[in-house]
């Protein structure tokens, strides 16, 4: 029996300075010894995007008084998880939490997400890792009332451990004056953006573009991740980084390849 404090790395894809990682450090030093490595600026939408192209900068820094040490980091989400297991720590942490994301990440989001990405880094490291998102793009979102529950799922994750290569993707609903209903465990809806090229042009009359698009659900399931959301509970997903479709190994044999 140890009374020894778990280390606890925290990183995100908004940057250091966005609300909702500086409301998770604040939740994780009640947990543990904090060491914080996240990007300098939005990384929103990289993916599990590394730097191969170009220097990486990782250097102290003081946000807000606290325990907790940190790094800002001029690389990508990934990077900083890379970052703090060969560099900056100098032992393996007991579990990586990431966020908390400013906007969803559920369903089809997980592939394009930076928080996630992180939490899925985490993972293949043999890391215990948690990726945390409020369905809330607001930069004056309502963290407080989500707090307890990452509270409560980072403990049984401590405590109960996740095997290698799967993590938990946790998505919290938009707070809407009520406490939330609870959490499920689920699986990640079939869903996708229907997506648009906004075609503009500069003052000099170059073409330039803006992505835009909606979100469509086409999972009537009651038990995924965006049902859990549209009824008002915490979705956690266990996500795995093995993506090969081992349903459909066996019919590829049979094209005789």
């Amino acid at each position: 029996m140890t009374d020894k404090k778990p280390l606890i790395l925290v990183c995100n894809d908004d940057g250091i300075t966005a609300p909702g990682v500086r409301n998770l450090i604040r939740v994780m030093n009640e947990i543990g010894e904090v060491v914080v490595v996240a990007p300098d600026g939005p990384q929103s939408g990289t993916g599990h995007a590394i730097t191969i192209n170009g220097i990486l900068r990782c250097d102290p820094i003081t946000i807000e008084e606290g325990p907790q040490k940190e790094y800002s980091c001029s690389g990508t989400p990934v990077d900083c998880v890379k970052l703090a297991v060969n560099v900056v720590l100098d032992r393996k942490p007991d579990i990586v939490v990431s966020g908390i994301n400013h906007g969803s990440n559920s369903s089809i989001n997980v592939i394009y997400s930076g928080t996630m990405s992180a939490a899925v880094e985490g993972s293949l490291e043999g890391i215990p890792s948690i990726g945390f998102s409020l369905c809330d793009f607001s930069w004056s979102a309502d963290f407080k009332p989500a707090l307890k529950y990452i509270k409560e799922i980072t403990l049984r994750v401590l405590e109960k451990g996740l095997p290698y290569g799967i993590c938990l993707n946790v998505n919290i609903p938009k707070y809407n004056g009520s406490d939330y209903k609870g959490i499920r465990i689920c699986r990640q809806a079939k869903a996708n953006w229907e997506e648009e090229m906004d075609s503009r042009k500069d003052p000099r009359e170059r073409s330039y573009y803006w992505l835009t698009g909606r979100f469509v659900n086409y999972d009537e399931g009651e038990d995924t991740d965006e049902w859990a959301l549209s009824n008002y509970y915490i979705s956690v997903v266990p996500v795995n980084s093995d993506i090969t479709a081992h349903h459909w190994v066996r019919e590829m044999n049979s094209w005789d390849l």
